[in-house]
């Protein structure tokens, strides 16, 4: 009897959940407000207890896009967890773990990458169109627009301020076993192939530090 392990932390609604032999054994759900990695591991040890002798086939971590040092720690905790359990770490986009995407209807994933810029994502039939984009608040306003023209459902991971139209939308651990059951079997390889990582929207905001002239030439 083998088993699946499910972490999704990109969001402060943190999930973990085991499913075995297709069913659904366990999930455990908190709150960590942004704190997983102090929250984790209790629920964690549930989700093995219930395990038992049972052997671990994979573990499969939301990549986000989300909050990155939660999505950081969940792609840590299953790559350790695979580790130990001699089986593979394959991290799935969290936004496919929604009930808006699950749903199977067309839907646009969207998120607020600071800075004055926004992401935005096509899904239908609980597949992504293309991966997660960047663009600035004109561009955004037009995205949003066409989508509700064409009556895609809009949703957020975090709440867009003066958005009230879009709807906040949390994925969980079994969502991610969803996602992977309604993924074809190719895209079941591609992620596979993957080292699990976070999905980066933009490169690192770096500053650049402060030269000192000390009078040297």
């Amino acid at each position: 009897m083998r088993c699946v392990l499910m972490i999704e932390t990109s969001t402060e609604m943190a999930s973990l959940a085991l499913v075995c032999d297709g069913e659904l054994v366990v999930e455990k759900r908190f709150v960590s407000g942004r704190r997983h990695n102090a929250l984790l591991f209790e629920p964690l040890a549930e989700i093995i207890a219930a395990k038992g002798e049972r052997e671990l086939e994979a573990v499969l971590v939301g990549s986000g896009p989300g909050s990155y040092s939660g999505t950081r720690v969940g792609i840590a905790t299953a790559q350790g967890a695979a580790l130990v359990s001699g089986c593979k770490a394959v991290s799935i986009p969290s936004i496919l773990a929604t009930p808006e995407a699950l749903s199977g209807k067309p839907c646009l994933a969207v998120g607020d990458a600071r800075r004055g810029n926004y992401w935005f994502a096509h899904i239908e039939n609980g597949q992504l169109i293309q991966a997660p984009t960047l663009t600035d608040t004109d561009m955004f306003a037009r995205v949003i627009s066409l989508a509700e023209q064409t009556g895609s459902t809009i949703f957020a991971m975090d709440p867009i301020k003066g958005s009230e139209e879009i709807v906040h939308a949390f994925p969980s651990a079994s969502g991610l076993w969803q996602a992977w059951q309604n993924a074809s079997a190719n895209t079941q390889s591609v992620w596979s192939a993957q080292i699990p990582q976070p999905i980066y929207l933009a490169p690192p905001h770096i500053t650049a530090s402060k030269k000192t002239s000390y009078g040297l030439a």
